[in-house]
């Protein structure tokens, strides 16, 4: 069997269903779907891999979500549960090379055992075969082996019969450089495999797909998806094709929607207990059920969600019509609301899923997943003026969530539900739709910015012109790439870039690595919208981190770093080119921003790199007016 370890967490992101990766041994492998990834028995528990995120589940219309499960052997307990689950995956590329004699074959997407060249089957010392490096994809998520016999041949039915392939390197650094040739006589470099260009329609197409077969018909994509066992041909799509490197970035990106755990029970004092079982996704369904028949405001009674959840109602049992009714009021208190699920997509505005955290951090809380608590003390003038509130939180829990992936790019315009369908071969069943999840605990800063302040600074017309350029890039590449438009406010420009200055210059001060802080940006546009900033870390173990972060956040040491970054960001090793940029970084979505002042580490960044400007935080050259701190 095709055996390896990864790590539990790698198993979201970046190794996932659909994600190729390569074991110890060498071999490269697929994720498989999740339709196998528990198997079924009377020593199974799945339930003990639960991950509770009542946000997040109501908001990705799921069931539930579970961590990947762990490997144990059962070794020293006869009774214990869970033991030797897995993970499954496939084997992919199924095309190898011998390394001795360079001919090509193709095996079992289920091959378990390395397969040798068959050519040297009476040979003492077999070799066996090496994946090749290449395999095709598709901006819809499908993926594919390289069409090695279309391509060598030049079309898309390949008339040869009885063919032997061959793939060879002249030894140049160049896809020029690698041949593919067949016993026929037919030859064919790989050059271009993975360039894009103008196609017959009117779209963008790729060389591979407008140029295997010159002057036919297009070869376009088959629908292939080795990880749910469709090796090859599944439901066509019809998008162009792409020849790739298997390693390539762009073979697979993950869609995570992430949250901070929030607790129900903060403002109530109902049975935990009993909120747990009120979240559960068939409860859940059976409130909105049971919530058609009332008349709006009325109090949702225990005996109609009895009645409503019908086959599910003994999840009830054994807690009064009382218990029952106070929990459901604890959720109405704190904003739940039993609204039908929306598919999340990289365009979506995240300020309505924030709402919750942004109104939780702004105060103070003592809970075993979250603790927010006051500084201590008073802030010197320059934190003071620039923090309408800062509050501490010593404990936090992220939970990230899988829910789909892209291909080609980052963004995608199929960012919808079709997204979620890839993780599956067949739909999950009622009662049964999850997905997998992990949580880390650590600690962040919370900072506010004053709306006061902030209003007659994002009137100005020297700032909403230039927050009008970084809306007009993207409104460029938008256009180029079908992706939703986005009007970027002065203020989530000023938020981004002030949170890059931040962490960057954390980095020096806590002792954290870029790549281990993150941000999290609350904005909403007028005088009462949201206008706050989370840098945290959640890179630690299960108990959290250590507590520096928090330290300087304390009176006495925010203002260092506050001053230090605004003095940073005032003068780049790059300028003046850089400060006076109308154009530059990720598909020329910055302005004054480049990896000599404001850029992270793209796991730090919530928008690949992008919308950044610290002009409209320290001003430009000659144009204090455009700072927000200039005149602070």
């Amino acid at each position: 069997m095709i055996r390896g370890k990864v790590r539990r967490s790698q198993l979201v992101a970046p190794f996932g269903p659909g994600a190729m990766h390569v074991l110890s041994d060498g071999t490269s492998v697929i994720t498989g779907g999740l339709d196998h990834w528990f198997s079924h028995g009377t020593d199974r528990n799945q339930e003990e891999f639960r991950i509770h995120e009542w946000r997040l589940e109501q908001h990705l219309g799921v069931d539930a979500l579970y961590s990947p499960p762990d490997y144990r052997t059962g070794s020293g307990s006869a009774e214990r549960m869970n033991t030797h689950l897995t993970v499954p995956v496939l084997r992919f590329p199924t095309w190898g090379f011998c390394p001795r004699c360079r001919l090509l074959a193709k095996d079992r997407l289920h091959q378990e055992k390395r397969p040798p060249c068959r050519e040297h089957e009476s040979s003492s010392h077999k070799p066996f075969l090496a994946q090749v490096p290449f395999v095709a994809i598709c901006e819809r998520g499908h993926l594919q082996d390289f069409p090695w016999l279309e391509w060598t041949h030049k079309a898309a039915s390949p008339r040869c019969r009885g063919h032997r392939l061959s793939l060879r390197s002249s030894g140049g650094g160049t896809l020029a450089s690698q041949r593919v040739s067949c016993s026929c006589g037919a030859t064919r470099n790989l050059e271009g495999i993975t360039s894009t260009r103008d196609g017959a329609g009117s779209g963008p197409s790729t060389f591979l797909s407008e140029e295997l077969e010159p002057g036919g018909l297009p070869y376009l994509c088959r629908g292939g998806a080795p990880w749910l066992g469709i090796d090859r041909e599944g439901e066509p799509c019809g998008s162009p094709l792409r020849g790739s490197l298997r390693g390539a970035a762009n073979v697979y990106y993950s869609l995570l929607k992430s949250s901070i755990f929030v607790p129900e029970t903060a403002a109530s004092t109902a049975d935990p207990k009993v909120l747990a079982v009120l979240q559960d996704g068939v409860i859940v369904q059976a409130r909105q059920m049971a919530a058609v028949l009332l008349d709006d405001g009325d109090q949702l009674p225990a005996r109609l969600l009895r009645r409503a959840a019908q086959g599910q109602a003994f999840l009830l049992d054994g807690f009064s019509d009382e218990e029952i009714e106070r929990g459901l009021a604890a959720l109405n208190e704190v904003g739940f609301v039993a609204a039908e699920a929306e598919e999340p997509d990289a365009g979506q505005d995240p300020a309505p899923f924030r709402v919750t955290e942004y109104r939780t951090l702004r105060g103070a809380v003592e809970s075993e997943e979250l603790v927010v608590r006051e500084p201590h003390g008073q802030y010197a003038s320059g934190a003071a003026d620039a923090f309408a509130r800062v509050r501490l939180v010593e404990k936090l829990r992220e939970t990230r969530v899988l829910w789909g992936f892209n291909r080609v790019f980052a963004e995608s315009p199929y960012d919808d539900g079709s997204r979620k369908a890839l993780l599956r071969r067949s739909p999950a069943r009622p009662g049964s739709n999850w997905l997998p999840a992990y949580a880390v605990s650590g600690e962040g800063i919370y900072l506010e910015l004053d709306t006061a302040a902030l209003d007659p600074w994002e009137e100005r017309p020297a700032v909403l012109k230039q927050a009008e350029l970084l809306t007009q890039r993207f409104s460029n590449l938008a256009e180029q790439r079908g992706l939703r438009q986005r009007e970027l406010s002065p203020r989530f420009i000023l938020l981004h870039t002030l949170a890059h200055l931040l962490i960057n210059q954390l980095t020096y001060e806590c002792g954290y690595s870029s790549a281990s802080l993150r941000e999290r940006l609350y904005e909403s546009p007028g005088p009462d919208g949201m206008a706050g900033l989370l840098i945290y870390t959640a890179a630690g173990d299960s108990e959290g981190t250590l507590g520096g972060l928090v330290r300087m956040g304390e009176p006495g040491r925010l203002e260092g770093v506050l001053e230090n970054a605004l003095a940073h960001a005032a003068w780049c090793s790059s300028d003046p080119v850089c400060i006076e940029s109308k154009g530059q970084g990720p598909g020329s979505c910055n302005l004054a921003a480049c990896h000599g002042c404001a850029l992270l580490p793209e796991t730090a960044c919530e928008e690949y790199n992008r919308f950044l400007d610290r002009a409209l935080v320290v001003g430009g050259l000659g144009k204090s007016e455009l700072g927000f701190f200039a005149t602070n």
